[in-house]
């Protein structure tokens, strides 16, 4: 709650307010704050792999080393927020929705990669790939956080390892 927040950072709930002049202006800032954390942990990093499937795999793992991290009590705080803006019209569901919508292109991007380098089938789609990617994280973030499956993580990996299979040139 903004009295939580306010208590927690020291000031009181009008100085919070005078600073962010809203609670939509906070949660706001906050999630450009979090995807941008985001994108220097599990995006920027691939910057130097040449190869799709290596970036795909680099993508995934820092995807995991991202959910787990100790500054994110609680889990994966975009997932979050999209499950609570979803038909919430306004300036914080767009920017969910756009930033969905960069991530999900940049693992499409990262599978046409793989595919110009002749690692993965020429007949995939390159979206599907990026929409099943994407999906194995709330699965793997629902079991490991709200179930406490040791497994989550392994069973995530068999998944990905699965989709990769699926796409690879059978001659690799």
């Amino acid at each position: 709650t903004i009295g939580k927040l306010a208590n927690s950072v020291g000031i009181s709930k009008s100085g919070l307010f005078a600073h962010f002049n809203s609670k939509e202006q906070l949660q706001l800032d906050l999630l450009k704050a979090v995807a941008k954390k985001f994108n220097k942990i599990v995006i920027k990093p691939l910057i130097k792999i040449d190869s799709g499937e290596s970036k795909l795999r680099e993508l995934a793992k820092n995807t995991f080393k991202w959910s787990n991290a100790d500054f994110m009590p609680g889990g994966w705080m975009l997932y979050t927020a999209v499950i609570e803006f979803d038909e919430r019209p306004g300036p914080v569901r767009d920017f969910l929705v756009s930033n969905q919508k960069r991530w999900i292109d940049h693992i499409a991007k990262v599978a046409q990669l793989g595919v110009n380098n002749g690692e993965f089938r020429e007949d995939i789609d390159c979206q599907l790939v990026a929409f099943e990617l994407q999906a194995i994280f709330p699965s793997y973030q629902f079991s490991s956080r709200l179930l406490k499956d040791p497994e989550a993580e392994n069973r995530a990996w068999k998944m990905i390892d699965k989709l990769i299979e699926s796409i690879r040139l059978k001659n690799n």
